[in-house]
């Protein structure tokens, strides 16, 4: 799944960042309203983890922006706010769940695929040309070439085939499949496109991914 996190909490963020890109999803998170709301304008998610409490409003502004563009992808407000009439009032203004913080990452990993079965937003198969990946098995098909991917191969393949054609640039990947506090100095991406190369390209084709000089990578459209 590819899940919005809205958080301006960098540890907490962390904490749910990891926990879900292990369970297989691709995270982007927004620390505050303005960028939750851009980040629903620009492009569709499976589903949206949000916070109320952020440093330029409340998130009750992102929920109608997510509203005003999809009425039934899910919405988990992430609150320490959990008085019964603040569930009731974000229950009643679109939200589709609350959950009170603290919380277990066990919890809402739960949440999340009961959110997921309900909706049946899980895609079991992505395909963008010539190359299909399985989300259940982490198997990434290409021509007559198969390879089981680890987590994080399995993570960046998937995030770049969601965003097919589109230039992604290693700090984008990085915040996406390794996390915001990760070493912004660390040729991370480079070598774990390497591996996904190596699986997948076969002797004088094009490659699984393209290199675009001095901005980043992508999955050909």
């Amino acid at each position: 799944m590819r899940i919005l996190l809205v958080e301006d909490e960098d540890r907490i963020a962390s904490f749910i960042v990891k926990g879900l890109q292990a369970d297989g999803h691709v995270v982007e998170r927004a620390a505050d309203v303005a960028t939750g709301r851009r980040l629903v304008a620009e492009r569709p998610f499976d589903l949206v983890l949000l916070d109320l409490l952020l440093p330029d409003g409340n998130g009750a502004e992102v929920l109608e922006a997510v509203r005003a563009r999809d009425a039934e992808v899910p919405v988990v407000v992430l609150s320490a706010l959990g008085e019964v009439d603040d569930k009731v009032l974000l229950l009643d203004r679109g939200a589709d769940d609350y959950l009170t913080k603290p919380f277990s990452m066990r919890e809402l990993s739960a949440r999340v695929r009961a959110h997921a079965r309900h909706g049946q937003v899980v895609s079991h198969s992505l395909k963008v040309g010539d190359l299909e990946l399985d989300t259940r098995t982490r198997v990434a098909t290409r021509g007559a070439v198969s390879a089981d991917l680890p987590s994080r191969e399995y993570s960046l393949l998937e995030y770049l085939m969601r965003h097919p054609g589109q230039v992604l640039t290693r700090q984008q990947l990085l915040d996406a499949v390794w996390g915001f506090d990760f070493d912004t100095g660390s040729n991370v991406v480079d070598v774990y496109v390497g591996y996904l190369r190596r699986k997948l390209d076969s002797p004088g084709g094009p490659s699984v991914i393209e290199t675009v000089r001095g901005a980043g990578y992508r999955v050909p459209a």
